[in-house]
């Protein structure tokens, strides 16, 4: 049975740099395991006043539905403010809801934080850990990613330098083993 592995980028600039690191990991998924990018930046900001019973907007129910199909998560996030962006907190919000019906719920995740500095994203990795705690989402604990100098890992045709490659298939396969332990 293939495994259906959810990847969001928390940017939605077209050349974001945690969209071509999402991009390269999808790679990194052995055979049986599905990638499929789920689209964050067509969704309205929170609002429980448009979210009612007769009126779902679409884009959440779409939203919804992708993360409801996917076995797991794997977010890529840059960091904003020491935070992740306000796309990737609406996008918690919106799979969260309505209360007692979050899409979220016990789906083992992953998280990649980049920035193009050297901080890596330490801020913003550790404040999706702290939501994906709320949502009940088991997450790969260790190794953590934290990807510096983001600009720098790939090369004029955009393919990602050999080491950041070999260091993320660690982490992949570390995801793959936390997925298989829930599945069980």
């Amino acid at each position: 049975m293939m495994v259906k592995v959810a990847l969001i980028s928390g940017s939605l600039r077209k050349e974001s740099f945690s969209t071509k690191i999402a991009k390269s990991v999808e790679g990194l998924f052995p055979e049986g395991y599905e990638t499929q990018f789920v689209e964050i930046g067509n969704l309205p900001l929170y609002n429980e006043d448009i979210d009612t019973e007769s009126n779902v907007p679409a884009e959440y129910t779409s939203f919804r539905n992708a993360i409801k199909e996917s076995d797991a998560v794997l977010f890529v996030t840059p960091e904003y403010n020491r935070s992740i962006s306000g796309a990737l907190k609406n996008a918690l919000d919106v799979g969260s809801r309505p209360y007692g019906q979050s899409v979220w719920d016990g789906k083992p995740a992953a998280i990649i934080s980049q920035s193009i500095g050297n901080l890596s994203g330490f801020g913003a990795n550790h404040h999706l850990r702290q939501s994906l705690v709320f949502l009940n989402m088991p997450t790969v604990q260790q190794p953590e990613v934290y990807l510096a100098n983001s600009s720098k890992l790939f090369d004029g045709n955009g393919k990602m330098n050999e080491d950041t490659a070999q260091f993320l298939q660690t982490y992949v396969d570390v995801f793959i083993d936390l997925i298989k332990k829930h599945r069980a």
